[in-house]
């Protein structure tokens, strides 16, 4: 249960909650997505209220999510999962510099999302939210399951997308390097509240990987 969390996140900013298993992140995501209901308390983007709104409004306004285990669709191809992440958007097109980002899509752009690495699967449930041009872009356990090189590979791809897009971008994690790499800031949840924040370029990791140790 999350309960008495405040979490504000700039327009351009990168901001990172860790916390251990069972502590509270996932849940926090999901309700943010509006895949588990508020019993209170209140959702805005950019002003725009969205609490109480399902999934696919909250995406039309603005948010972007890329669930714990991706989540692709097995059965359907590299390019219809990302035509998947269009609905909202006026342009029914795949982006050029979506395959430019990710080249590895564009060469397996015909084959089943099922048949593919956990890393290129990551990569896959990335673009699908991309291409609905979000504001705010949610990623859960983005490292989970994947291969040391391809988690440096996707921390610089979505720094620079940052950069060069303007979202902003709200991650859970349990490996602090990733988190200190790729956000501004973070916090650490326990129980369901907020039990330490800190600026990536200025923690105490020692401390801040001990609220990580069981």
């Amino acid at each position: 249960m999350i309960r008495g969390t405040a979490c504000t996140v700039a327009e351009d900013e990168a901001v990172a909650i860790l916390g251990r298993n069972g502590m509270g992140r996932t849940t926090l995501l999901k309700a943010l997505i509006g895949m588990l209901p508020l019993r209170a308390g209140s959702i805005r983007l950019l002003g725009q209220e969205l609490t109480g709104l399902p999934s696919h409004p909250r995406v039309a306004a603005g948010l972007g999510f890329v669930p714990q285990g991706r989540m692709v669709f097995s059965q359907l191809t590299v390019e219809e999962n990302i035509l998947t992440g269009m609905e909202h958007v006026k342009q029914f097109m795949i982006p050029g510099w979506i395959y430019e980002t990710f080249p590895m899509l564009r060469e397996m752009r015909h084959r089943r999302g099922g048949n593919l690495s956990g890393g290129q699967q990551q990569q896959l449930a990335i673009a699908r939210a991309l291409v609905g041009e979000p504001k705010l872009l949610i990623l859960d356990e983005p490292t989970e399951g994947i291969q040391p090189s391809i988690i440096k590979e996707i921390g610089r791809t979505l720094k620079r997308l940052q950069a060069e897009c303007g979202f902003a971008l709200l991650v859970s994690e349990q490996v602090l390097s990733f988190a200190l790499h790729l956000a501004d800031r973070f916090l650490v949840i326990e129980r369901g509240e907020f039990v330490h924040e800190a600026r990536c370029d200025t923690v105490d990791t020692t401390r801040s990987q001990a609220f990580l140790t069981i």
